[in-house]
C-alpha cells in the first residue's frame, strides 16, 4: 500500500472518532444523595403564611429600632450618665442596643427568608472551564431569574415590602451619625478668622511645648512650633482645653518660624516690624486645601506644600510662586519678651486655612 492510500485509509477512522466533552456528560442519575425531605412551609400554605408573618415582624421590629436610635441620639448627651450595665452612660446604652439590634433583626430576617421560604432542592453542577460562553452567562442569569421567582419575593408582597423598608429605614441612623463629624458649631468657617493667638504668647516648639529663645535659632533652621496657650500649666495659666475644641484650636494656631538674613527679607506693606532679627514666621496650613506644611529649601527660602506642590517665598511674603494655593500664607507679627523668648505681637491678621468662597466675607 502506498504512502498515500495509507493516509487515505486512517483519515475515516480519525474523523469518525469522538471525544465527549463536559458538556455532553449526564449528570449522575443518582448521586448518592438522601431523600430529599420536604420543610413544612414547601407542603403547607399555612405554614408559609406563618413565615411570611414572622419575618415581616422582624423587619418591622427593625425599622422600630433604627428609629428609636434617632430618638435615643437627641435625647441623650453624650455626658448624661445613669445606671446602666457595666457603668456605661445612657447614651452609649441606647445607641448600641438600638442599633444592634436593627441589624440583627434584619440579618436574621434574611436567614429566616432563605430557609424558609426560598427554594429548597439539592442540585449537582459539573465542573467547568473558568472562562464560560454566552450561552452559559445566560442560562446563569436566567437561573437567577428563576431563583428569584422560586424564593416569590414578588408574590410575597408583605415580606418583600418590610425588608426593603427596614433597610431603608437603617438609613436614618447613619444620616445621623454624620452630624457627629462637624460637632456643634464646627462648621462656623467665621471661626478661620481667629485663632487662640493673643499679644505676649509664647511661641514653643511643636509636641514638647518649649519656649524658644530668639538667640537659639540658627540662619537656615526652619521649626516647627505651636501657641503656649496649647501647653497649659500652671506657670502659665492657660486654660486646659479637651476634645474638638483643642484640636481645632491647636491646627488653626500651627506654624513654622525661618531664619534668613534680614536683608534676603522683603516684607509686605505694614508688615516691616513683624520679624525679630531674620526670624519670621507663618501659618503652617497651606491656603489650598489646608494640608500641614513644612518641606524647606533654605537656599531659595522656598517652603513646599507635599500635597499639592503649592510653593510659597518666605522671603516675599510667602507669596505664591507655584501650584494651586491661591493666597499668600498668613504672617504672625513677633516680638521678644523681657527673657528673649520669641512671643506673637497679636493673633493673624487674616484668615488661616484653605481658601473658599466665603473668605471675602469675613
Amino acid at each position: 500500500m502506498s504512502h498515500d492510500d495509507h493516509s487515505t485509509a486512517l483519515t475515516p477512522e480519525v474523523h469518525d472518532s469522538h471525544v465527549p466533552t463536559h458538556r455532553e456528560v449526564e449528570p449522575l442519575a443518582d448521586p448518592g444523595l438522601p431523600p430529599h425531605t420536604w420543610r413544612p412551609t414547601d407542603v403547607d400554605p399555612k405554614a408559609e403564611k406563618r413565615a411570611e408573618r414572622q419575618i415581616a415582624a422582624m423587619f418591622i421590629a427593625a425599622m422600630i429600632m433604627a428609629v428609636l436610635f434617632v430618638v435615643a441620639y437627641f435625647s441623650f448627651e453624650v455626658g448624661d450618665n445613669w445606671d446602666t450595665f457595666a457603668g456605661m452612660g445612657a447614651s452609649t446604652v441606647s445607641l448600641g442596643v438600638t442599633l444592634g439590634l436593627s441589624l440583627l433583626l434584619i440579618g436574621i430576617g434574611i436567614i429566616h427568608l432563605a430557609r424558609k421560604l426560598m427554594a429548597d432542592a439539592e442540585m449537582v453542577e459539573m465542573r467547568h472551564p473558568a472562562a464560560s460562553p454566552q450561552e452559559d452567562r445566560d442560562a446563569t442569569i436566567q437561573a437567577l431569574t428563576d431563583g428569584l421567582d422560586e424564593a416569590g419575593i414578588g408574590r410575597r408582597p408583605l415580606v418583600r415590602n418590610t425588608m426593603l423598608g427596614a433597610m431603608g429605614v437603617l438609613g436614618l441612623p447613619v444620616v445621623v451619625l454624620l452630624r457627629d463629624l462637624a460637632p456643634g458649631d464646627a462648621l462656623d468657617t467665621s471661626k478661620l478668622a481667629h485663632t487662640i493667638w493673643e499679644p505676649e504668647m509664647r511661641l514653643v516648639r511643636d509636641v514638647v511645648g518649649t519656649p524658644i529663645l530668639a538667640s537659639e535659632i540658627e540662619v537656615g533652621d526652619l521649626i516647627n512650633a505651636a501657641p503656649e496657650a496649647m501647653f497649659p500649666t500652671e506657670e502659665n495659666g492657660y486654660p486646659e482645653l479637651e476634645g474638638a475644641e483643642e484640636q481645632s484650636e491647636k491646627a488653626k494656631g500651627a506654624i513654622i518660624i525661618v531664619r534668613m538674613d534680614p536683608d534676603d527679607i522683603t516684607p509686605a506693606k505694614g508688615r516691616e516690624k513683624w520679624t525679630v532679627d531674620g526670624i519670621i514666621c507663618y501659618s503652617k496650613i497651606c491656603t489650598h486645601v489646608g494640608c500641614p506644611i513644612s518641606l524647606y529649601e533654605r537656599t531659595t527660602h522656598h517652603v513646599l506644600c507635599p500635597c499639592h506642590q503649592s510653593t510659597f517665598d518666605l522671603a516675599d511674603a510667602a507669596k505664591v510662586v507655584f501650584g494651586p494655593a491661591a493666597r499668600p500664607l498668613p504672617q504672625l507679627p513677633l516680638a521678644v519678651d523681657g527673657e528673649g523668648y520669641l512671643v506673637a505681637q497679636s493673633d493673624f491678621n487674616e484668615p488661616i486655612g484653605a481658601s473658599y468662597w466665603e473668605r471675602e466675607k469675613q
